[in-house]
């Protein structure tokens, strides 16, 4: 992984406050994202993600609290700034009269110099006509404009709030291919989704969001770690009693079913935590059968999510 520019983080948010009228947006925000690298920030709608993105480019003013992109408080953020950010709305609206194909040379007027073939390039990836009028594409269509407004100008930072709304699962795939692009040309990248799913494929970090507020920022790779297995255990020579004794310490009793079979037992389980001193501890076992589901996220964020709101 490279960096581009000068030192210090792509993006470095302190305390975001916001509010529209008595209701909190935002309510005390802090994150860092390293340059170079896909920082996520997954919430269910109106957890808050738009809002962090719209205050971070200082379209909308915080109540209190500050961001830095690229090292420029961003509430400063003039015309050169600007240029380094590529910025994908999550309600895109674009001029239907003109062309995709005009439109883009529009933006490319208002972001800087575009290499030459590199709108063409994109287009063909994502299989977009730019020679039809903007107000006769499918909202998908729109969608794969407004990923093309965002990359064309190899930007430093790509600010993309819920980049895949309207894709299809292939073009979905081709945006995650963008995304990794980006990263390995040292750009860094900041997406906001609900699909935990896109989150887990795309992301270095992720944020998970609930009502304004951050519950954990962690590698994906340690929410992984940490995410909900689904566990089948069959073993010889043991009564369902024996077996649950022996898995109760690892597992806990609330979802650990153990049932007789004719040459022993068998046990399902939902387990979260890392799977080698699991394995290790049941190594000892007659084991005839050991299943164990690849881990998900999407549960494991759902719990998050379902947790009792912190007091404040």
């Amino acid at each position: 992984m490279t960096s581009r520019g000068s030192s210090g983080p792509a993006i470095e948010a302190i305390d975001l406050v916001k509010w529209f009228g008595k209701t909190v947006a935002l309510d005390g925000v802090s994150f860092t994202v390293p340059r170079g690298s896909v920082f996520g920030v997954i919430g269910p709608n109106g957890a808050g993600k738009t809002t962090i993105m719209r205050a971070l480019l200082d379209l909308i003013r915080l109540a209190s609290g500050h961001a830095t992109l690229l090292g420029t408080d961003s509430r400063n953020a003039g015309p050169e700034l600007r240029r380094r950010i590529g910025f994908l709305p999550g309600e895109l609206i674009l001029e239907g009269r003109v062309t995709g194909r005009r439109l883009l040379r529009h933006y490319a007027n208002i972001s800087g110099p575009v290499h030459s073939g590199r709108v063409d390039d994109l287009a063909g990836r994502l299989g977009l006509d730019l020679d039809r009028t903007v107000r006769t594409l499918s909202k998908g269509n729109k969608q794969k404009l407004g990923i093309v407004q965002a990359f064309m100008h190899q930007p430093d930072l790509l600010v993309l709030d819920e980049p895949t709304s309207g894709l299809d699962p292939l073009m979905q795939q081709e945006f995650l291919a963008l995304v990794s692009e980006a990263r390995d040309a040292g750009q860094t990248v900041f997406l906001s989704s609900h699909v935990i799913s896109e989150i887990q494929q795309a992301a270095d970090e992720v944020a998970i969001l609930r009502d304004g507020r951050i519950i954990t920022v962690a590698g994906v790779e340690s929410l992984r770690d940490t995410a909900i297995r689904h566990i089948r255990v069959s073993a010889n020579g043991l009564s369902a009693a024996e077996l649950n004794s022996r898995l109760v310490p690892l597992i806990g009793m609330g979802e650990l079913d153990c049932r007789a079979t004719a040459t022993g037992a068998e046990a399902t389980a939902v387990f979260s935590g890392a799977i080698s001193p699991f394995v290790q501890a049941i190594s000892t076992l007659s084991l005839t059968d050991l299943v164990v589901e690849e881990p998900e996220l999407e549960e494991s964020v759902l719990r998050l999510y379902s947790q009792p709101k912190a007091r404040r």
